[in-house]
């Protein structure tokens, strides 16, 4: 595959990722669905995002049908909840951050603002921007957490996690935060190309990145991202230089890493890499 034809697929690709993540709420409900856990695209309609729990180790997915956990067994709906989770990042042991749509059974706004779990997602709290956010990527640096609100194409931040600052308006798909410096981010915009932005500086592109579509900076210095076309790249310099580890299969629907254990959502089913990207086996459903 020549380079162009590489950009020029990602790009389209990248694409259609922007406009398949923008779930709808009002097709949130999706109890008339049977959820067969052995299919991927009925357990969990759209994945949105992946964690590992410090409390159990198991990876957690937040996905359009709910919030499900790894088991023995395959995948679990957490207490029956089909709530909508746009966005979820892991907090602390059983502490999660989230945000997206009610389940239609519950008494909520449509958009849920900033919720918190500290029962590993048993049950959730409002936190702030109830019905007035709707947060399609979360980011937790330190006491930072960066939020992009889809409602207003705004990439915010709070550190008390109830009043929020605006930073930048600007169409994101993610952002990764440097874990040695929380004021240091790298943003995925709308087209899948990378930029450095800095708190009270302006969006810096880095040239040499390729397209990507979500990212994970859980270590210092290295970058994880995975592109339009479900390739996986890798920095070790911030974002300065990049090389492609493999390749997951399918289309790319999220990302993270827990250490050696990479795990990747596509609309082909879980993944994980033990060998920092090079090779992905799928992860049981059921």
């Amino acid at each position: 595959m020549s380079d162009l034809t590489r950009t020029v697929g990602a790009a389209a690709a990248v694409a259609l990722l922007l406009v398949s993540a923008g779930c709808s709420s009002a097709d949130t409900d999706g109890r008339d669905k049977a959820a067969d856990p052995a299919s991927h695209d009925d357990a969990f309609g759209h994945v949105h995002d992946l964690g590992v729990n410090p409390a159990d180790g198991r990876l957690y997915v937040a996905s359009h049908m709910g919030v499900f956990r790894q088991s023995d067994d395959g995948f679990e709906r957490i207490a029956d909840r089909w709530q909508d989770t746009m966005a979820f990042t892991v907090a602390g042991p059983d502490h999660f951050l989230a945000s997206g749509h009610p389940d239609m059974r519950e008494d909520k706004p449509t958009h849920l603002g900033l919720i918190e779990s500290t029962d590993a997602a048993e049950s959730w709290t409002a936190l702030s921007l109830e019905g007035e956010a709707d947060f399609h990527a979360l980011e937790l640096a330190g006491d930072r957490l960066y939020g992009f609100d889809a409602l207003t194409g705004t990439l915010m931040v709070t550190e008390d996690r109830r009043t929020w600052e605006d930073l930048l308006s600007l169409p994101v798909l993610d952002v990764a935060a440097d874990p040695e410096d929380p004021e240091a981010l790298v943003i995925v915009d709308q087209r899948g190309e990378l930029m450095r932005w800095r708190t009270g500086g302006a969006p810096a592109a880095l040239e040499a990145a390729p397209r990507i579509a979500f990212l994970d900076w859980s270590e210092p210095g290295r970058i994880v991202g995975l592109g339009g076309e479900a390739d996986v790249w890798v920095s070790e310099d911030g974002g300065e230089t990049w090389r492609e580890a493999g390749v997951v299969p399918g289309g790319p629907q999220a990302l993270t890493t827990d250490g050696d254990n990479w795990y990747a959502a596509t609309d082909q089913g879980l993944f994980t890499s033990t060998d920092r990207g090079e090779s992905w086996e799928s992860v049981p459903l059921g």
